[in-house]
């Protein structure tokens, strides 16, 4: 038992010993630990105050270098600033240099004028006595003249006056008379014969045109081979052809409906080569209008260039003889236009001839008239000012240009030959047979328009001239001044633009006169 509590003793020695070594040792590594803790602590508190130093000397040169900069900037703006200022002053002292300049100069044109309205006073002084001297001369010449006849000056005048007065009347009524009853019958006679003659020696022929042209089949088998499957041949000639085909229970027969004749002309043409080929498809369509197009193009050339050969007509724009071969394709109101324009060429020559003028030159212009009718493109120009323009275009003589463009009284008539020119249209225009209009529709269409005038107020009477292209207004001269005669005439040109359906245009005139009727006994 000793030995027991001995060896507890002895490990119980042991462990306070154990015990005391490892404090002892802890001790020791704890104190190490919290020296070299110091160490780092102060090696960091180090590096911060490095690193503070660096950023605080940084931020110093940022800031100095912004300084700089802004410094540089605010230089370089006070500079700009001063330069203006500069430019400013160097404007204002030449402006003031030349505003001396000015004032110096017009001090010197002020004192040059001053010397010229002095001595032009003073030559005024020398002309005013100079005229007083002269007054009193005449007043003296007068007083010894009226002392010598026994009659006053005015008196005289007035005498002399009078009587030159009633002998110019007199012989001026006798002579005005005689040249009036002398002209009446020559120009009476003259005009009748040269009319008479010109329509007699020419005869054109007219050609009645249609919108429609009717193509005639050998068996009705071919129209089903021209509509084709589902239509697609007809919609192809309509298309390439710009016509309206009409397949209906006509036998043996198709209607091609469209209002340009020359559309017309190809699809007949292509139709008829179509027809006789057999091959009848799309792309052969195609094909085959495009061919007969330039074909015709051909011929409108060749008819152009027949024409001006039979017409004698030379040295013409290349331009003009196409527009004059396609108008072999154009009608106005059922007559040709070609035939129209060939008949009007023939008259002017013939009239030209009989009043002694060029009726070559005539001819030319008769024959270009209406080349206004086929324009290559719509323009919203009238016809014959689209005529006039393109003749002055292709190098036409200005004569030319001014009967073409004045035919409807649309530009002002400045050569002899341009009132030629109207009358040989008319007279193509409205001989009987030459258009197609039928004479009833004619006669209400005149009537219309008499009837249109005569309901405003004032209005005395109204007359419908030249075929209906002219309506003459006669109104009371007490109920319509002068200014309501201008008011009046285009209204009544409105009211007929919007209200009456006619051809070409109609031109309104308002005759306002006073007349002054006595009877001698």
């Amino acid at each position: 038992m000793d030995q027991t509590i001995v060896s507890i003793i002895l490990a119980a020695t042991s462990l306070v010993v154990g015990v005391v070594a490892g404090r002892v040792f802890f001790a020791k590594n704890t104190k190490k630990q919290i020296e070299e803790a110091n160490t780092q602590a102060a090696n960091i508190l180090k590096e911060a105050e490095l690193r503070a130093e660096t950023v605080k000397k940084e931020k110093q040169l940022e800031a100095k270098e912004r300084f700089v900069q802004l410094k540089s900037e605010h230089e370089r703006e006070v500079l700009e600033r001063n330069r203006k200022v500069v430019d400013v002053e160097n404007r204002l002292k030449q402006k003031e240099i030349s505003v001396n300049q000015k004032e110096t100069s017009l001090d010197k044109q002020v004192k040059e004028n001053e010397a010229i309205k002095e001595n032009l006073n003073r030559q005024i002084d020398v002309v005013n006595a100079k005229r007083t001297e002269l007054e009193k001369h005449q007043e003296e010449h007068i007083r010894r003249l009226e002392k010598i006849a026994n009659l006053s000056a005015d008196d005289a005048r007035e005498q002399l006056i009078e009587s030159l007065k009633n002998e110019a009347q007199t012989r001026a009524l006798s002579m005005q008379q005689d040249i009036i009853e002398d002209a009446k019958q020559k120009a009476n006679k003259e005009a009748r014969k040269i009319v008479i003659q010109t329509i007699q020696r020419t005869a054109a022929e007219q050609t009645i045109e249609n919108t429609v042209t009717v193509f005639n089949l050998e068996t009705d088998e071919i129209k089903g081979q021209i509509i084709g499957r589902e239509g697609r041949n007809i919609r192809a000639i309509e298309a390439a052809t710009g016509v309206d085909l009409i397949v209906d229970d006509t036998p043996e027969a198709i209607i091609l409906s469209s209002f340009d004749p020359l559309r017309r002309e190809i699809a007949r043409l292509s139709l008829q080569r179509l027809v006789s080929d057999g091959r009848i498809h799309p792309a052969r369509i195609e094909e085959v209008v495009e061919k007969t197009r330039r074909q015709l193009e051909e011929q409108v050339m060749e008819i152009g260039e027949r024409t001006v050969i039979e017409m004698g007509i030379h040295g013409l724009h290349k331009e003009l003889i196409r527009i004059v071969g396609k108008m072999r394709f154009r009608s106005s109101y059922g007559q040709n236009l070609l035939m129209h324009s060939r008949e009007t060429a023939n008259l002017c020559g013939i009239m030209a001839s009989e009043l002694g003028m060029n009726p070559k030159l005539a001819k030319r212009a008769g024959l270009l008239h209406d080349i206004g009718k086929v324009p290559d493109e719509e323009t919203e120009l009238s016809h014959a000012l689209l005529g006039a323009k393109l003749a002055e275009k292709y190098g036409e003589n200005p004569a030319v240009v001014n009967a073409i463009g004045a035919h409807h009284d649309e530009m002002e008539m400045q050569y002899v030959i341009s009132p030629i020119i109207q009358a040989c249209d008319a007279i193509s225009g409205a001989r009987p047979g030459a258009r197609r209009e039928i004479m009833q529709q004619y006669l209400q269409r005149i009537k219309d328009l008499e009837n249109l005038a005569l309901a405003y107020q004032g209005v005395e009477k109204a007359y419908a001239i030249q075929a209906g292209r002219e309506l003459r207004v006669i109104v009371e001269a007490e109920k319509v001044t002068d200014g309501d005669s201008d008011k009046l005439s285009f209204e009544i040109a409105q009211k007929i633009q919007t209200e009456m359906t006619y051809p070409g245009q109609i031109k309104v005139t308002v005759i306002r006169e006073k007349r002054a009727v006595n009877v001698a006994r």
